[in-house]
């Protein structure tokens, strides 16, 4: 098999799986997300996608590392990551700047550099607000 082939395989897996814990805990979890409130720890979230796959946390572990190297490898060869439903992970180029310490006021050049960028499907973004339009 192809390694892309298996970085695709492996990538459909994990968005699966994660979006199948969003869906499936996110009204339910005992941890609110945002606003100000506790986040969600890394050994929680493994623990909630091995509870939703039916999996041991090892399996759930790797398989969630491996998502995020896949993410990082392909975004870093100019490639896009994408999921219908859930949303997509890229590259963007950020130019080099002047900017200021804000403790000093000094000015400081910031260097070009890139950045990791998530853009929601416009499923997730309705299913985050279900009262807007």
């Amino acid at each position: 098999m192809r390694e892309d082939h298996q970085i695709g395989i492996v990538a459909n897996a994990t968005i699966s799986m994660l979006a199948f814990v969003l869906k499936t805990y996110s009204d339910t979890w005992d941890t609110p997300i945002r606003g100000g409130m506790e986040k969600m720890t890394k050994a929680e979230l493994i623990e909630e996608v091995a509870k939703a796959a039916d999996c041991s946390k090892a399996d759930a572990e790797r398989t969630i590392a491996a998502f995020f190297e896949l993410v990082v490898a392909s975004t870093k060869n100019g490639g896009k990551v994408a999921w219908p439903g859930f949303g997509s992970f890229s590259a963007t180029q950020r130019k080099a700047r002047t900017g200021r310490n804000p403790q000093t006021g000094a000015t400081v050049n910031v260097p070009a550099s890139t950045a990791m960028k998530f853009s929601a499907s416009s499923t997730l973004k309705a299913e985050l607000n279900p009262n807007r339009k």
